[in-house]
């Protein structure tokens, strides 16, 4: 029997909002903070405030205060224009940060560069002088159109707000700096504008791979005359999403020296691991890293925070912990009484909206005018929808948001003196990004991560040295997976045919492809070079984003009307015939879904339970390209195939998660080729852990989920990237075998970093399981909440034992990285 779990698409059952009556631990009348002029309230203190009563007070789990940092500053290059530093000034800053300074030196001397400092401290003006002010020199040529820059952002909202900022910073310029964006949302008519007149362009990866690249004749003077190109948040860039990436930026530098240009990169990151290295890997060329961050910081104040257990039990009697939705909903509302600016994150739509209505519902008992000030903010408003909400954010009309990751990046909303994190968002990257939103104008701020029931989180907020005592972790990209590759490698010909010489633009793993791409028909060879030899676009082929397919679009049956769309790798689990789909506060049930034609038919309703699919899954090795010895055990890495098929689904009362019953369904399998770390252990081993035959199976189980919930502290990866199956006899390896796996064709790293940092990583996850103060196994340590198989068996106490074996067994020196 195989115990697993999918990388992409189960739902939770939803979990209870509240086990109690909320009682706010602050009043209007005694604790509202007033907010005059240049008056912001001491972040020590509205923590006391928070933490007040026996109740509160236990949750908080540890504190760290960040001391303040003043600024350094330096002075312009002597290249860039005076013009340009005068509108720089005009807008209040006089000098530049010393990292500001070092980037345009590096970026007018035509050296790539990637500027990875904090958050607030100045990035954007960091490349946008040298870009301007070459644009500048470039306008003044007799052609008129000079010198052009591309700026590329992992969202359409980030590139709308630079756009916003670059005009309010170039309006003294006069017409020397023609703006604008081209994304998916540009008005046709004005494509053409921008194509001929603009040259300070703002786009996409997914606009350049789809729209600019393929038409690239149409915008030969453009590219002809490109000097920079801008990617900001680079650290976005990993995974499947970034090696996708890596690639379109190697048909953008072969399209340009197609057309005698070589533009110099300028990136834009959170601060991160080794991020030349990350840089290099992503652009395909040498990168300078300005990591030194010159700007001042006032005190940071960065609570852990772990919402308590209630007297519920879920899945095999497991106790509940308190929601992180409602802990942060309490929380905001507390801050909106206390006069505090507050954002509050959170990692979906839904909980975004539920905990603005939670705050907004709680806010309206303390005083009336206070619901209005709270609002959601989250992906899926309509652009003066987002604009009306940050300005009024910046007015101080609103005193708290709940939004998604969608104001993470770095859209300007300073101003802040408050961030709640509700769940840990996968990296310390992100955490620091989040968390970088508050006390953004250098005035002292307070950061809450409030901990959900999982693994990760339960281990984070009892362990902080793995926050605050750690590096930000690595990017991990892999632009050699020929799952990637090969797409692009099409693309690419059909942009301009295919030469020897490109192909080591685009990596070592392109001389093996070629043949195959042959084979398939794909690309055909004439004389020197290979062609695309299909009508439809090579484009089309991929989509970047690492959807894996034609998404599938939920229609409404009774009205035609369409209400989003799902990714084909999560169709199965969360749209399936009886599931319930939940879109913009309705809720839903699907008729119909329709594979072919890759549609799924709803209609409106109210049940009162939520569906979770499960599945059954097999896993085969097909290479084994690194093992090594743990003892008698042995830690392997290589290519596998996983195949998975949803086989039922679960119908759970909302708010107990009780099982109302079980329907089966009739969904063809699926397979995936991917790479995977596993580890094995011996009957001998078994027997010193006192691991019986009938405890085996829910040891390997639990370690599994727990293995996978800890990873993303040591890869950069979310636990729905990837997945995992648990087998007491493998046929492969005819011994009791644990595998992870990514949750991506070919690969995405994720198993690669387990493997080169299995030790840590598992002892972690040891760790995690022994302190939990469960008695038998909860969401905290070893239940999953993607479990195909329901969370059964699960042996808490067998897998400790399990892994405390495993890890004698480890070897002094890890394996070697790549």
């Amino acid at each position: 029997m195989a115990f697993n779990h999918l990388p992409a698409g189960v739902h939770d059952a939803l979990r209870p909002l509240s086990v109690r009556p909320v009682t706010h631990s602050v009043s209007m009348a005694d604790n509202q903070i007033p907010r005059q002029a240049g008056i912001r309230p001491s972040p020590r203190a509205v923590l006391g405030r928070l933490s007040t009563g026996a109740s509160r007070s236990t949750r908080i789990t540890h504190t760290e205060h960040l001391p303040p940092r003043p600024g350094t500053h330096a002075d312009w290059p002597s290249a860039i224009r005076p013009e340009v530093i005068n509108a720089i000034r005009a807008v209040g800053i006089e000098r530049p940060w010393a990292h500001q300074a070092r980037t345009a030196e590096h970026a007018l001397r035509g050296e790539s560069v990637v500027v990875a400092t904090g958050t607030a401290s100045g990035k954007s003006l960091a490349y946008l002088a040298p870009v301007l002010s070459t644009l500048l020199d470039g306008s003044e040529e007799p052609s008129g159109r000079g010198a052009t820059a591309l700026y590329l952002s992992p969202t359409k909202a980030l590139a709308a707000d630079q756009r916003r900022a670059v005009a309010g910073l170039t309006a003294p310029l006069g017409t020397g700096i023609r703006a604008a964006v081209y994304d998916g949302d540009t008005p046709v008519e004005e494509r053409e504008w921008v194509r001929q007149y603009a040259n300070y362009v703002l786009t996409n990866p997914d606009m350049l791979h789809r729209g600019i690249l393929p038409g690239h004749p149409r915008w030969s003077s453009f590219l002809r005359a490109l000097r920079y190109v801008v990617i900001d948040e680079c650290h976005t860039y990993r995974g499947v999403f970034g090696s996708h990436v890596a690639q379109v930026l190697r048909r953008l530098r072969r399209v340009c020296a197609r057309y005698g240009s070589s533009p110099v990169f300028l990136l834009a990151s959170a601060t991160a691991s080794d991020p030349a290295v990350a840089a290099c890997r992503l652009t395909g060329v040498p990168v300078v890293e300005i990591t030194e961050d010159g700007s001042p910081r006032g005190e940071v104040v960065f609570a852990l925070w772990e919402p308590p257990l209630t007297e519920l039990h879920g899945e095999q009697g497991a106790p509940v912990r308190r929601t992180a939705t409602a802990e942060s909903a309490d929380l905001l509302t507390d801050l909106a009484v206390q006069g505090v600016r507050t954002v509050t994150f959170v990692r979906s739509r839904r909980g975004a909206e539920l905990i603005a209505l939670i705050a907004q519902e709680r806010l309206a008992e303390v005083d009336r005018s206070l619901p209005d000030r709270i609002a959601a903010y989250r992906g899926g408003y309509l652009p003066e929808e987002r604009r009306a909400l940050e300005k009024a954010l910046h007015s101080g009309e609103l005193l708290g948001l709940a939004a998604t990751t969608a104001l993470e990046l770095g859209m300007d909303i300073a101003g802040l003196d408050a961030v709640v994190v509700a769940g840990y968002p996968g990296t310390r990257a992100s955490l620091w990004q989040q968390a970088g939103r508050a006390g953004r104008t250098g005035e002292g701020a307070l950061a809450i991560l409030v901990a959900r029931d999982d693994p990760l989180d339960t281990y984070l907020v009892h362990h902080p040295d793995a926050l605050f005592r750690q590096p930000v972790e690595s990017t991990v990209l892999d632009p050699d997976n020929p799952y990637v590759l090969a797409p692009h490698l099409c693309a690419a010909a059909a942009e301009l045919p295919l030469t020897e010489p490109d192909l080591e633009l685009f990596g070592p793993a392109t001389e093996e492809l070629m043949p195959q791409l042959e084979q398939r028909k794909l690309l055909r060879r004439r004389a020197k070079a290979w062609h695309w030899t299909r009508r439809e676009r090579a484009a089309d082929l991929t989509d970047i984003r690492g959807a894996g397919g034609s998404p599938v679009q939920v229609v409404e049956a009774a009205t035609g009307r369409l209400l989003g769309t799902v990714d084909a790798a999560a169709a199965h689990t969360t749209v399936h015939q009886g599931a319930v789909h939940l879109h913009q506060g309705r809720s839903y049930l699907v008729k119909q879904l329709d594979l072919d034609d890759s549609v799924a038919l709803v209609e409106e309703a109210t049940p009162p339970y939520s569906t979770t699919a499960r599945d059954t899954t097999a896993i085969s090795i097909l290479e084994t390209t690194t093992e090594i010895p743990w003892g008698d055990a042995r830690l392997c890495f290589g290519s596998v195939e996983v195949t998975n098929q949803v086989v039922s689904f679960l119908r759970r009362k909302l708010i107990t998660g009780e099982v109302l019953g079980e329907s089966k369904l009739d969904l063809p399998p699926r397979t995936l080729r991917t790479r995977a770390v596993w580890w094995t252990v011996t009957d001998d081993q078994l027997e010193e852990a006192r691991v019986h035959p009938q405890a085996l199976g829910g040891a390997l189980h639990a370690a599994e989920h727990a293995s996978i919930g800890i990873l993303p502290l040591f890869a950069t990866c979310d636990r729905w990237d990837i997945g995992g199956v648990s087998i007491p006899l493998h046929p492969d390896t005819l011994l009791p075998t644990v595998f992870v796996y990514d949750g991506h064709p070919g690969g995405a790293g994720f198993a690669e970093r387990a493997f080169h940092t299995a030790a840590r990583w598992l002892a972690a996850t040891r760790e995690a399981i022994a302190v939990c103060e469960c008695e038998a196994g909860c969401p905290s340590c070893i239940q999953s909440p993607k479990c195909g198989n329901g969370n059964d068996p699960l042996d808490k106490k067998a897998a400790i034992r399990l892994l405390t074996t495993l890890l004698a067994g480890a070897p002094d020196q890890p394996p070697a990285a790549k």
